[in-house]
C-alpha cells in the first residue's frame, strides 16, 4: 500500500500542488516568545512580498536603570538620527560590542563566552563563531599572551589547521615573513645556555 504526502502552507493551510514549499524562518516578530521559527509557505503566496521589503536596522537601547530594549526601525530614519556626520561615518568610528556571557542553563553558572576577550581562543569543543574569529583577529597578540599565561596552547599562525578554524588566512599571510614569538624564545633560551 502506498502512501501520499499532502503539503500545505502554513499561512493560508491550503494544499499545495505542485509540492514546492518555502521555508520562512521569522526571527523577530511581538508574538515570538522562545525565539526564532519556521514555517512554510507557497511560492505564489511570497510573490506578493517581494517588492514590499524595506531595509531595516535592529538595536539595543540600554538607558540608565531601565531594561534593554531591542528596536527595529527603518534604515531611512535611522540614518536621520545622526545630524553631525552621516551614519556611515558614524557607526564605522564606532567601538565594537561584544556579547555579554549568558548563563548556563542547567548549573545556573555562566557560561563561557568565547566571543569575549576574557575568553577567545581558548580550546573548546564548541564551533568557532564569528565574534570569537573577530576578537582573536583584533587582539591576536593579546590573545595568545592570555593563553600563554594561563598555560594554554597559543595560537600558532603556522599550523594550517588553527589558522582555517579562526579564520587567520589574512594575518597568517601578513606575518609569515616575520619571527614567531616562540622562535625568539627558543633563540633566547639557545644563547643562554652557550654562556
Amino acid at each position: 500500500m502506498g502512501q501520499k504526502v499532502v503539503l500545505f502552507s502554513d499561512l493560508s493551510g491550503k494544499i499545495v500542488e505542485d509540492g514546492e514549499l518555502v521555508k520562512v524562518v521569522v526571527t523577530q516578530h511581538p508574538a515570538l516568545l522562545d525565539g526564532p521559527v519556521e514555517i512554510e509557505a507557497a511560492p505564489a503566496e511570497l510573490a506578493a512580498i517581494e517588492d514590499k521589503g524595506i531595509d531595516v536596522v535592529s538595536f539595543e537601547v540600554h538607558a540608565p536603570g531601565e531594561a534593554s530594549r531591542t528596536m527595529v526601525m527603518p534604515l531611512a530614519e535611522f540614518d536621520r538620527l545622526a545630524t553631525d556626520d552621516p551614519m556611515d561615518v558614524v557607526l564605522k568610528a564606532a567601538k565594537k560590542s561584544y556579547a555579554k556571557p549568558a548563563r548556563a542553563k542547567a548549573t545556573g553558572e555562566p557560561k563561557i563566552n568565547y566571543g569575549s576577550l576574557e575568553h577567545a581562543g581558548k580550546p573548546h569543543r564548541g564551533k568557532v563563531n564569528d565574534a570569537e574569529k573577530q576578537i582573536i583577529r583584533d587582539h591576536f597578540d593579546q590573545v595568545n599572551e592570555r593563553l600563554a599565561a594561563e598555560d594554554l596552547r597559543v595560537i600558532d599562525l603556522g599550523d594550517a589547521e588553527i589558522v582555517a578554524r579562526y579564520g587567520l588566512e589574512e594575518l597568517a599571510a601578513e606575518r609569515s615573513g616575520a619571527v614567531k614569538p616562540v622562535e625568539v624564545a627558543a633563540a633566547v633560551d639557545e644563547t643562554v645556555n652557550e654562556e
